[in-house]
C-alpha cells in the first residue's frame, strides 16, 4: 500500500483530479464540514483509479487541506502514474 499526498480544494465549481508538480490535487464540491470534503475526496480518488471505494483509506489530515490517503494494492508511484493525464 502506498501513501499518496493529496491537496484538497473544497467548494470547487469544477470538481476533478489531477497531478500537479508530482502531487495529487483533488477539487471537490463538498464543503469542509463534517468530513464531507474528505469523503468526496476518497470517492473521487477511487473513481479516478478504478478501484473500489473501500480500497482508499484516509491515513492522516482529516481536518486539513493536505491529506494522506492509502490505496490498497497500489504503490504511490503506480497511483500517480495512473492519474498522470487525468483532470
Amino acid at each position: 500500500m502506498g501513501a499518496i499526498t493529496v491537496r484538497v480544494t473544497p467548494r470547487s465549481s469544477r470538481p476533478g483530479v489531477e497531478v500537479r508538480d508530482g502531487r495529487l490535487v483533488v477539487r471537490v464540491q463538498a464543503p469542509p464540514v463534517g468530513g464531507r470534503a474528505t469523503d468526496e475526496t476518497g470517492r473521487r480518488i477511487a473513481d479516478a483509479l478504478g478501484v473500489p471505494r473501500g480500497a482508499v483509506r484516509l491515513r492522516s489530515g482529516a481536518a486539513s487541506r493536505d491529506k494522506v490517503f492509502e490505496v490498497e494494492g497500489l504503490s504511490a508511484r503506480e497511483a500517480l502514474a495512473r492519474l498522470g493525464g487525468r483532470s
